[in-house]
C-alpha cells in the first residue's frame, strides 16, 4: 500500500510504492525508455487523434505502429513546451514550476531568455538539476535513475542528455545514477548528424560547436548517420547488460527529430519521391531513421527473450518545431495540425507528445487511453514499475503514477490539475510562445500572458485545435481556473517576470 504522506519541499522523505504483481525479486522487469527529441504529435504514421491525418499518411513509422499494436497509445500525454523543463521534470518528478529550470540550459550561469522590452523573466535555474547542493540556480533533487541503480537495476543512458549546464554536477548522466553513458552531456542538440563532419569535430578531434557529440569516434568518417551510430551503441550495451543477473534500465534519448535538419540517404530519396520539398524530405527522413532505431532495439528483445519482461515505453520532450524563427529565414518543413502552434508554445502544439507503453501480461495490447498524463509522472510510475518499495528525496514528488491507466484499475487523472510556467522568453514567434503559465482541468485549459494579462480559455475536448477562445463567454470558468492556476503557482513557489518600468512583478492569473 502507498504511505498517505505530506512533502515540503527540501525535505527528505521515505515513500513505499506498492509493487506490481509481476515485479518479485527474480522477476523485476526491464525498462526502456525511447525518448525523442521535438518530434511532435502527428510527426508519425501512428494516428494519435481519432482519425487519420494526411501527416500520418505522410510518414513512415512501422515500429511504432508494431509498438502501439501491442501497447496502450496514449492519446493525450504532455510535458513542457521545451526540452530543458521536460528532462528536468522526468528525471526529478517536480513540476517545472517548482524546479525552476523553465528554458534551456546550456552555459554556466548564463540564462538563455532573449531580452523584452518591456519585462525582465525572472532568475530560472539556469544551470539545471544536481543530486549534490553547491552551484547556484540549480535544482537539487534525487533522480529516479539513482534510486532504480540503488535497488539492483544496471541504468543504460544513450544520446541526449540536457539537465544541466556545462561545467556543473548535472551536465554528465554519471551523476545522477547512470552506470553507462553514451554521447549525453549538457547540449541539447546535436552540431551535425553526418559522421563526415565527425558529429561536430575538427580534423583533429576538437569539437567546432558545444553540440558536437562525444564519444564517437570510431564512426567518424564511415558514413554513419549519427541515430544509427546510437543505436548500434545502444544494442552492444545491452548485449553486455544481458550478461549481468540483473534487470536494466534504458534511457535511449535520441537527439533525432531535433535541428539541424540532416539528410538521413536510407530514407531521404523516398520522401522526395512522394512530392516532399528538400527540407520536408530530410525531416521525414530523420523520423523514419528513429523509428528504424525503434525497431532494431524491439528486434534485440526478441533475439534475446527479453521482450515478455521487457517494458517499453516511447515519449517525447516537446512538440514539433512549427513556429517562425527569429534566426532562421526557411519555410517550415512540419507541422502539429490539427493542433496548433508548436514548440516552445503552451497551446496544444507545443506540449502533446505521442506516448506508447508496451508491458507484455499487464497491458493490453492493442489498448488507448484519453486520460491525460504529464512528464513528470514518469518519476513514480518507473519506480513503481521497478518494485521499488522505499526510497527517499530531497525534492517534492508532483507527478502521479500512471499505473492504473495501464491496468485500467482507475484513473489518476480525475479532478487532477495539469500546470505550465514559461515565464521566459525563447527565440521563437508564433501562437502561445513566451512569457505564459497555463492550467489543464478536465476538458477546460486557461493560458494566461503575463506580460500583457490576456486570458484564452479552451474546451480541448471539442476544439483540439484551440481555434475558439471562450474567454468572453464563459467569464465564470475564467475565474475558477485563474484562481487554482495562480494557487497552484504560489504553492509550488513559481516565478513570473518583472515589469521593466516599474519593477514590479507582472500580476498573477487570479490578481
Amino acid at each position: 500500500m502507498r504511505k498517505k504522506r505530506t512533502l515540503l519541499p527540501g525535505l527528505v522523505v521515505s515513500v513505499a510504492v506498492a509493487a506490481p504483481a509481476t515485479a518479485g525479486a527474480q522477476q523485476r522487469p526491464n525498462i526502456i525508455l525511447f525518448m525523442v527529441d521535438d518530434m511532435g504529435w502527428q510527426d508519425t504514421s501512428v494516428p494519435f487523434w481519432t482519425q487519420r491525418t494526411p501527416l500520418n499518411d505522410t510518414y513512415e513509422t512501422p515500429n511504432m505502429e508494431r509498438l502501439a499494436s501491442e501497447g496502450m497509445l496514449f492519446s493525450q500525454a504532455y510535458a513542457a513546451p521545451i526540452s530543458s523543463p521536460s528532462r528536468c521534470s522526468l528525471m526529478t518528478g517536480a513540476n517545472a514550476a517548482r524546479h525552476r529550470v523553465t528554458n534551456w540550459t546550456l552555459q554556466r550561469d548564463e540564462t538563455t531568455d532573449l531580452d523584452d522590452a518591456e519585462v525582465s523573466t525572472p532568475d530560472w535555474n539556469w544551470n539545471g538539476i544536481s543530486q549534490v547542493p553547491g552551484i547556484g540556480h540549480t535544482f537539487v533533487a534525487r533522480s529516479f535513475v539513482d534510486i532504480l541503480r540503488a535497488n539492483g537495476y544496471h541504468t543504460i543512458h544513450v544520446g541526449k542528455a540536457h539537465w544541466g549546464a556545462f561545467d556543473t554536477p548535472g551536465e554528465r548522466p554519471e551523476h545522477f545514477g547512470f552506470e553507462v553513458n553514451i554521447a549525453g552531456h549538457a547540449a541539447g542538440g546535436p552540431a551535425t548528424y553526418l559522421s563526415e563532419q565527425n558529429y561536430g569535430h575538427d580534423a583533429n578531434g576538437k569539437p567546432t560547436s558545444p553540440m558536437h557529440i562525444p564519444g564517437l569516434q570510431k564512426y567518424w568518417q564511415t558514413g554513419t548517420f549519427l541515430t544509427e551510430a546510437l543505436t548500434q551503441e545502444c544494442l552492444a550495451a545491452l548485449d553486455k547488460a544481458k550478461q549481468y543477473a540483473q534487470p536494466f534500465y534504458l534511457y535511449m534519448s535520441h537527439y533525432a527529430v531535433h535541428i539541424p535538419i540532416d539528410r538521413d540517404m536510407r530514407y531521404y530519396p523516398k520522401y522526395r519521391d512522394k512530392g516532399l520539398s528538400e527540407k520536408e524530405a530530410a525531416y521525414a527522413s530523420l523520423v523514419e531513421g528513429m523509428d528504424h532505431s525503434l525497431g532494431e532495439i524491439l528486434d534485440w528483445l526478441d533475439r534475446n527473450d527479453e521482450a515478455r519482461r521487457t517494458i517499453v515505453i516511447f515519449m517525447s520532450d516537446n512538440g514539433g518545431y512549427a513556429t517562425g524563427s527569429y534566426y532562421r529565414d526557411e519555410p517550415l518543413y512540419t507541422q502539429n495540425a490539427p493542433l496548433r502552434s508548436g514548440k516552445g508554445s503552451l497551446l496544444e502544439g507545443g506540449i502533446r507528445e505521442p506516448m506508447i507503453v508496451r508491458w507484455p501480461g499487464v497491458v493490453e495490447s492493442g489498448s488507448r487511453c484519453d486520460r491525460y498524463v504529464m512528464i513528470e509522472d514518469f518519476y513514480p510510475t518507473l519506480l513503481e514499475m521497478g518494485g521499488v518499495r522505499q526510497y527517499k528525496v530531497p525534492q517534492q514528488v508532483d507527478g502521479r503514477s500512471f499505473m492504473p491507466l495501464l491496468q485500467q484499475t482507475g484513473d489518476p487523472s480525475r479532478g487532477r490539475a495539469l500546470i505550465w510556467n514559461y515565464p521566459n522568453v525563447w527565440g521563437n514567434t508564433g501562437p502561445g510562445i513566451s512569457l505564459n503559465c497555463a492550467i489543464r482541468l478536465g476538458s477546460w485549459k486557461l493560458i494566461y500572458n503575463y506580460k500583457t494579462g490576456e486570458k484564452e480559455l479552451y474546451n480541448v475536448d471539442q476544439d483540439i485545435s484551440e481555434e475558439h477562445n471562450l474567454a468572453a463567454d464563459h467569464p465564470e470558468k475564467v475565474r475558477q481556473l485563474s484562481r487554482r492556476l495562480g494557487r497552484e503557482l504560489r504553492r509550488m513557489n513559481a516565478q513570473r517576470p518583472t515589469f521593466k518600468a516599474t519593477g514590479k512583478p507582472c500580476p498573477w492569473p487570479d490578481e
